[in-house]
C-alpha cells in the first residue's frame, strides 16, 4: 500500500497585483513532503519563503498550479472548509509565539480544541498531557509574563501539538531566542520528529538550526535551487539567507 505524501504541490506560482502591475513571486514550484519528513526551508530575503509558507498553511492561496494537503485539493476548499484543514490536519509555531497575554499556560495551549469544539474537561486533559511532552506540566497555570521565552515558545509548541496533527509549520521558530534556548528548542523538534514520527517544515535563515533537518530546500527568486539531503546540501545552506 502506498503511503500518500502530506504535502504535494504541482508547478506552483503566486504573484501579486500592484498598480505597476503583476509581481511573480513563486514561478513553477514542485514539492512533495513525505510523512515523518523534517525538511528546513531556506533563502534570501525576498525568495518567496513567507509567501510560500503562508501557502503551505493554507493563510494564503496560490495563482495557480496544485497544492494537496492530506491528499485534499486546497483550492477545492471552501473557506470553513479550508479552517478545518488547517485545524485538523496543521499546527503552527512562529516567531512570536502568538500566546494571549490574559490567559494561563494551559488555556493557551487548549484553544485549539475549542474551535473543534471540545469540552472543557477533554481541553484540560489534552493541554496537560501536550505540556508534559513538553516538560511544563507545572506551569500549566502560569501566565506568558511569568516564564522565559524558551518556555513561551515550548507552550506554543504544544499549542501546535494539541490537535495532534499529521504536520507542524514552523516559521523561524527561534529567531527571537538565545543561542542556547534555539538549541533546546530544535533538540525537542528532532524529537517530535523522530519520537512521534511528526512532519516539520521549517523556514529558517540560520545555517546551524537548518542543520537540524534532514532535507533542505532553498529558494531563490522565487524557484526551488535545492532540494536535497542535508548531508549533501553544504553549498546551499552556507550561501547568504
Amino acid at each position: 500500500m502506498s503511503v500518500e505524501p502530506v504535502i504535494l504541490i504541482e508547478h506552483l506560482y503566486k504573484e501579486y497585483q500592484t498598480d505597476a502591475g503583476a509581481v511573480p513571486v513563486l514561478n513553477d514550484v514542485a514539492l512533495s513532503v513525505m510523512p515523518g519528513e523534517f525538511v528546513a526551508i531556506m533563502g534570501p530575503s525576498g525568495s518567496g519563503k513567507s509567501t510560500f509558507m503562508n501557502i503551505l498553511g493554507c493563510l494564503d492561496i496560490p495563482t495557480s498550479g496544485r497544492y494537496l494537503l492530506n491528499g485534499r485539493d486546497v483550492s477545492a476548499q471552501s473557506p470553513d472548509e479550508l479552517a478545518n484543514l488547517r485545524n485538523q490536519v496543521i499546527g503552527f509555531v512562529f516567531q512570536g509565539f502568538n500566546l494571549l497575554p490574559r490567559a494561563s499556560i494551559e488555556d493557551n495551549v487548549a484553544l485549539p480544541l475549542i474551535y473543534r469544539g471540545a469540552d472543557r474537561g477533554e481541553r484540560i486533559a489534552r493541554a496537560g498531557e501536550m505540556l508534559e511532552k513538553v516538560g511544563l506540566a507545572g506551569h500549566r497555570h502560569s501566565h506568558p509574563n511569568q516564564i522565559s521565552g524558551g518556555q513561551q515558545q515550548r507552550v506554543a509548541i504544544a499549542r501546535a501539538l494539541v490537535n495532534q496533527p499529521r504536520l507542524i509549520l514552523a516559521d523561524e521558530p527561534t529567531g527571537n531566542l538565545d543561542t542556547h534556548t534555539s538549541e533546546e528548542i530544535m533538540a525537542l523538534f528532532r524529537e517530535l520528529n523522530q519520537r512521534d514520527g511528526i512532519t516539520i517544515v521549517l523556514v529558517t535563515h540560520e545555517p546551524d538550526i537548518a542543520a537540524s533537518a534532514q532535507r533542505l530546500v532553498r529558494l531563490a527568486d522565487g524557484r526551488i535551487v535545492y532540494d536535497g539531503p542535508m548531508s549533501l546540501a553544504h553549498a546551499a545552506i552556507e550561501a547568504p539567507a
